[in-house]
């Protein structure tokens, strides 16, 4: 082909390339834009610092919606932690997304598929049901960072059951702090060519901050099927700190901080 030919063919077919490859990216953002949302809610941008814990890797993930403490030898979240206030609380219904990789971790956190046919489930633990006030709250959720290995029976089960009344809490004191996760660490059975570790309990703590006296209440549920009330599984922060090695409520003053780790207390939250 002569040389005269052969540069606008070239040129030509840049043209094209480039124009198909400016196609997928705008596709593949529409299936899921930035994690840096244009639509940050005013109501969780200002996420109380004193309920942050502390981070056991460093690696620390603020997204619009949640943060994260990202633990890359297990492929998941140490803890997630979110304010879910009154105004959250929504019936929105949308349409399922798939689960995407958090490209905010430097290191990638797992993908969706390794946890395909693996017979656990993709445990959400700020749940897709806490973020129904607007779609790109919503998407955040099926973040891989913000996923769990879970028994199918527990997260469909005490864990659902349990979510709600977060919910109900949140609507009953004008909102509520949640911090949770599943307990990490060595030797746990893995999923996936990833690896990623399967939790054999799961704690979720709740803080109420609407009165002068923070109240607080914990759980730490096995990871398995019970017909038992989550109320069965009420322990104190402290014993959560002992076996995660996390450090909860670190940035309250030191008299608060060992008054709301202490705390078991059902009655306080209602329960007869």
């Amino acid at each position: 082909m002569k040389r005269k030919y052969l540069y606008p063919l070239l040129t030509v077919l840049i043209i094209i390339g480039l124009y198909y490859a400016e196609i997928y990216v705008d596709r593949k953002n529409e299936m899921y834009p930035e994690t840096t949302l244009p639509d940050r809610d005013v109501s969780t941008a200002e996420f109380d610092d004193r309920f942050l814990p502390a981070s056991t890797t460093g690696v620390v993930i603020e997204h619009n919606h949640f943060t994260l403490s990202y633990a890359e030898e297990h492929e998941q979240a140490e803890w997630v932690a979110y304010e879910l206030a009154k105004s959250h609380l929504s019936k929105n219904e949308y349409e399922r997304p798939d689960f995407v990789e958090d490209r905010k971790i430097a290191s990638k956190s797992a993908h969706w598929s390794s946890y395909k046919n693996s017979g656990y489930d993709r445990g959400h633990l700020c749940p897709a049901g806490d973020r129904r006030f607007s779609f790109n709250a919503y998407l955040e959720t099926f973040l891989t960072s913000n996923i769990s290995p879970q028994n199918n029976e527990f997260n469909g089960g005490i864990w659902n059951k349990l979510e709600q009344q977060v919910r109900y809490w949140a609507k009953k004191y004008d909102g509520v702090y949640v911090v949770t996760g599943g307990v990490l660490k060595e030797g746990l059975p893995v999923i996936g060519v990833e690896k990623v570790s399967v939790p054999g309990a799961f704690y979720k703590i709740v803080v109420d901050a609407s009165e002068k006296d923070l109240k607080a209440i914990a759980f730490l549920i096995p990871n398995a099927p019970t017909n038992k009330s989550f109320y069965d599984y009420v322990v104190s922060i402290d014993e959560i700190e002992t076996i995660t090695h996390i450090d909860f409520f670190s940035n309250l003053p030191d008299s608060e901080e060992i008054k709301l780790e202490k705390m078991i207390d059902p009655k306080a939250w209602g329960k007869r």
